[in-house]
């Protein structure tokens, strides 16, 4: 039986929306409304791993738990592994879950679905992706595509390559890739330790790091893209959502 940990990494230095973080969604910073979503799916405690004391002190007046990390990581996973390291030496948590930190209204539902390939004990690491129905979107290379062969009916299926390209090629279903994780703690432990390789290089994707060192990403089928926050136009997206959302539980 799986002891998840939820971790959500968090930085204030966002190119395209600076202060992302603590920007106000609703009735509380952004970081604080994905804590809550982390929260709700009810799998494991959930931490806030985060480079500034402005992030720690959000998530705290909320009633989370905050870990300090270093500003200068270079990736979230490197973030999320110092955190977890902090947190939690024993080892007592054997699956880390994380869950970006610039979704604010993603289903708790689709969080819980992240665990689901790891029922398969061979799964390194876990992920999501959601069918894609629009043209544009299989073509630009801004929304990541997943190859993976979904039997008729099935949730779940081995991912064999991650690319801003419409993979596979000829007629069928496209998969838009939601960066979701779910690793195993070895796992997680082995991937921070890789070298970056020249397909990640290539495509601009941390994923396929794992992949070529012959790790096994396993993906779960959700309905939907959760939305996400990267630019202004985004946050009052987001502000409408939000606001419909609560005018809907009224």
């Amino acid at each position: 039986m799986s002891h998840p940990l939820l971790v959500i990494p968090a930085r204030m230095a966002s190119i395209r929306l600076p202060g992302k973080p603590l920007a106000m969604i609703g009735d509380a910073p952004m970081i604080v409304q994905v804590w809550r979503r982390a929260m709700e799916a009810k799998l494991g405690p959930v931490i806030v791993a985060c480079a500034e004391p402005e992030i720690a002190a959000a998530i705290r007046s909320a009633g989370g738990e905050a870990m300090m990390t270093k500003p200068d990581h270079p990736s979230g996973s490197d973030r999320i592994f110092e955190a977890v390291s902090i947190f939690d030496p024993e080892g007592r948590h054997d699956v880390i879950v994380n869950v970006q930190g610039d979704l604010p209204l993603i289903d708790p539902k689709a969080i819980q679905a992240s665990l689901l390939p790891l029922a398969e004990p061979s799964v390194d690491i876990a992920t999501l992706a959601a069918p894609i129905h629009d043209a544009a979107e299989r073509q630009s290379p801004n929304v990541v595509k997943i190859a993976a062969g979904f039997a008729p009916g099935a949730q779940i299926a081995r991912a064999l390559y991650f690319s801003r390209e419409a993979v596979p090629h000829g007629a069928g279903s496209h998969y838009h890739h939601i960066g979701l994780y779910a690793y195993r703690r070895e796992a997680l432990a082995r991937f921070v330790k890789l070298a970056p390789s020249v397909l990640e290089k290539r495509e601009s994707l941390e994923q396929l790091r794992a992949l070529d060192a012959g790790m096994r990403i396993d993906v779960a089928l959700v309905d939907s893209v959760p939305f996400g926050v990267d630019t202004p136009d985004d946050l009052a997206r987001a502000r409408d959502l939000m606001a419909a959302r609560f005018q809907t539980k009224s």
